[in-house]
């Protein structure tokens, strides 16, 4: 299988491994909700949570890694490292196989991941995703209405959202991964998520992007359409180059991801200061929180992800719930 693209399609998002293991706290799930092929117990133990939550003044967060990673790589050097220190109760979720197969299946877990914590909360949750976490987050809430009832902010770092070149040229080779035949321009699974309204229901959607993103592109491909989005491009703040791992350890990112955070609706650009142009990091990493993640980010994901994983000749078949809007 060809791995020529392997530096290119690690499209990632975010989640990180902290604290125990959450209560066999199981919700039931919404009339009309699609069941889950993921078995429960399955579900429940890809969830980490801190045994209790603390922060009852701001929503606990749920953090989704992507493509070729795991958690721990692609979080617990910034926002797993930040959140907590910040106010807010963090979990993670570690999709299967490195969210090498079909996004559909993973998104499950993204799925039972909100309702569980909303379930603890009592109160709805943050999700904040990078590159494909953005797909898994995104199927979660277009169609199960217990995983949008239980969202109330979701932050979208680097998520390609309409389809990247780099997914298009693998998909083209006729031998790719099921993830990236799922984020290929034409993609069934695109078509399907982006059917109807490109964000549903009432929850607020920060889509913080790069316009010099090496991996999605192009960036014209990112923003969505809506009346409860925002679509932020980091040079619309700061007008300097922001590769995709960058997207994870950015001062001004980070400022957009805690305005979201912090206020009702999408983060508005408008509030966030100038003066994050001026850090070289999100405050509270150092150089070599971010030399370390950059490690994990490419070299693991090369390594230990796209390298083992197998291809496939086509594209995962959609969902019967999914499948007349594919």
């Amino acid at each position: 299988m060809p791995r020529t693209r392997i530096a290119v399609l690690v499209a990632v998002s975010a989640a990180a491994l902290i604290g125990a293991s959450p209560a066999a706290s199981s919700p039931t799930l919404t009339a009309g909700d699609p069941p889950y092929d993921v078995a429960r117990p399955t579900l429940a133990a890809a969830l980490e949570c801190p045994t209790r939550f603390v922060h009852p003044n701001h929503e606990p967060v749920l953090l989704v890694h992507g493509t070729g990673l795991t958690a721990a790589e692609s979080w617990s050097w910034n926002y797993s490292k930040l959140l907590p220190g910040a106010g807010f109760d963090t979990c993670a979720v570690t999709l299967p196989h490195r969210a090498m197969t079909d996004i559909q299946t993973s998104a499950e877990y993204v799925a039972y991941a909100v309702d569980v914590m909303g379930h603890r909360a009592h109160r709805r949750v943050a999700v904040i995703t990078h590159s494909q976490g953005g797909m898994e987050a995104r199927w979660a809430i277009r169609w199960w209405a217990s995983a949008r009832s239980n969202v109330a902010d979701l932050v979208l770092l680097a998520s390609p959202n309409h389809g990247i070149t780099a997914a298009d040229a693998c998909a083209g080779s006729g031998n790719c991964w099921p993830a990236v035949w799922q984020m290929a321009t034409a993609a069934h699974f695109l078509h399907a998520l982006n059917s109807v309204d490109e964000t549903p229901g009432a929850v607020a959607i920060t889509n913080l992007y790069s316009r010099t993103d090496e991996l999605v592109e192009p960036s014209s491909t990112v923003p969505l359409s809506g009346d409860h989005v925002a679509n932020i491009a980091v040079q619309d703040i700061c007008p300097r180059p922001v590769h995709h791992a960058g997207m994870l350890h950015d001062p001004t990112v980070y400022a957009a991801v805690i305005d979201a955070l912090t206020h009702s609706g999408p983060a508005d650009a408008g509030r966030i200061p100038s003066s994050t142009c001026l850090q070289p990091f999100a405050p509270g990493l150092t150089a070599a929180d971010v030399a370390a993640g950059n490690v994990m980010l490419y070299d693991d994901a090369a390594t230990q992800g796209f390298a083992p994983a197998p291809g496939s000749a086509r594209e995962p078949t959609l969902r019967a719930y999914a499948a007349r809007y594919g």
